[in-house]
């Protein structure tokens, strides 16, 4: 999990109800933690788990060992394919 910096320089200001701000209060009294250390773990927790959702390709058994039986032997280029490759190549050598 990412850690809260040691330096603190940066800030986020948010508005929110009077309901949403006191239910706030009180977890964060529970767990014993400030308001800011509470809001800051609670926002690097659920980003750490939106960015495996969406960076961790997960795959069923049969459909892992298809990915990596074409990464062991790839299918030759089809057109569509060389088409792409050649548009990469075009606009790479065009900067």
């Amino acid at each position: 999990m990412v850690q809260a910096s040691t330096a603190r320089n940066e800030r986020i200001n948010l508005r929110l109800s009077e309901t949403a701000k006191r239910r706030i209060e009180q977890a964060a009294s529970v767990e014993g933690k400030t308001v800011s250390a509470f809001i800051v773990s609670s926002a690097l927790e659920t980003a750490e788990k939106t960015m495996d959702r969406h960076e961790i390709l997960t795959l069923a058994r049969d459909d892992a060992l298809r990915f990596f039986d074409a990464l062991a032997d790839p299918p030759p280029p089809n057109d569509r394919l060389r088409t792409a490759l050649e548009e990469h190549t075009r606009r790479v050598e065009s900067r």
